[in-house]
């Protein structure tokens, strides 16, 4: 990592006072500081009986703005919500009777259900192991859905060899980017789907969401809650028929859960700012120093899974140290706000 990279992280690092050893970010990231004062504002302002809802509607367009700079992918193909599941479930709505939908085992579930709850309208789930994914792409696949970071290990898909392997098949690909973004450089230019909350690694408030595609994978989606904010003109669509949505992705757009949005939008400068690929370098170094310490091997991702005894977590806990408990393992993850001082502290506790 250069000077200008390391200053860049050092500057980003003054955004943040986290009161506990912060090890914990694949739960919830925590909000920079000039998210934090966005936000007061913006409550101080509603309080105040100077807010406007279409004040918000700015807001809403620069974050889409700055997230499809980071994704690589034009903002006229970017809708936005509020939860991953929800675009999930528009996706799973366009499939026809006897479509198979290839997922990942132990896949979390806002991934998965969606396309499970269509079975009985006669979609096929099968799961297989993240690693066999690329090789089960058949041709009877309709799509492949999965994690580019696994929530429950930090496991990394294979995309490249999915990109591909869907190509091949005439498959779709829909990849969920709510554990990758922020960290791990990934183009979704050529990905059919991706979707993502924000609140882990873009650092923004719970309650915001986007979707990318590809035009001809956005062109099979229809709106499941079309609303005024996804209306050809917004403010003009409030009351009465006809329907009246956007022609482009916009009309899959939910309406924004305003402060959210205001979070989110000085998060995403932030991440900009430093730049994806140097945090994904700081990150995966940090985690890759615990794995290292404890006798694992390096594996470049940002979430750490490790097989620790109760005594051994409570003592972390009790330290100041917050992690998470997940498949019955301590999973620690790490990003902007932590150094190698962290790392070594939870490796003293769980060492002791």
């Amino acid at each position: 990592m250069d000077d200008t990279s390391r200053a860049r992280l050092h500057a980003a690092r003054q955004q943040f006072s986290p009161e506990v050893t912060y090890l914990n970010t694949a739960a919830h990231g925590l909000p920079p500081h000039r998210a934090r004062r966005a936000l007061e504002r913006f409550a101080h302002d509603v309080a105040a009986g100077r807010f406007q809802p279409k004040d918000a509607d700015d807001v809403v367009a620069s974050a889409r703005s700055v997230y499809a700079r980071l994704v690589g992918v034009p903002a006229e193909r970017i809708a936005v919500g509020t939860h991953v599941s929800q675009f999930v479930g528009t996706i799973a709505a366009s499939l026809p009777a006897g479509s198979e939908v290839l997922v990942a085992e132990n896949e979390f579930t806002s991934v998965v259900f969606p396309f499970m709850s269509r079975e009985p309208d006669g979609i096929r789930v099968r799961e297989v192991p993240l690693d066999r994914l690329p090789e089960e792409v058949g041709p009877t696949t309709s799509l492949v859905a999965v994690a580019a970071v696994q929530s429950a290990d930090g496991a990394v898909a294979p995309v490249a060899d999915l990109v591909t392997a869907c190509a091949d098949h005439g498959a779709r690909l829909m990849l969920d980017t709510t554990q990758s973004f922020g960290w791990l450089p990934l183009s979704a230019d050529r990905v059919d789907f991706t979707v993502c909350s924000v609140y882990k690694w873009a650092l923004g408030p719970r309650g915001a969401a986007f979707l990318t595609g590809t035009p001809g994978a956005l062109a099979t989606l229809r709106p499941l809650a079309p609303n005024w904010f996804a209306g050809a003109d917004p403010w003009g669509s409030l009351y009465g028929g006809p329907l009246r949505l956007a022609d482009a992705p916009r009309r899959l757009d939910l309406a924004p859960v305003w402060p959210a949005w205001y979070g989110l939008l000085p998060a995403l400068e932030l991440i900009e700012e430093v730049g994806v690929r140097t945090i994904h370098a700081h990150d995966t170094a940090l985690a890759d120093r615990l794995r290292t310490a404890m006798g694992l091997e390096p594996a470049g991702s940002a979430i750490v899974s490790l097989e620790v005894s109760e005594e051994a977590a409570r003592r972390a806990a009790q330290a100041g140290i917050a992690t998470s408990a997940r498949a019955g393992r301590m999973r620690a993850s790490f990003h902007l706000y932590n150094d190698e001082d962290d790392v070594d502290r939870l490796v003293k506790e769980l060492r002791s």
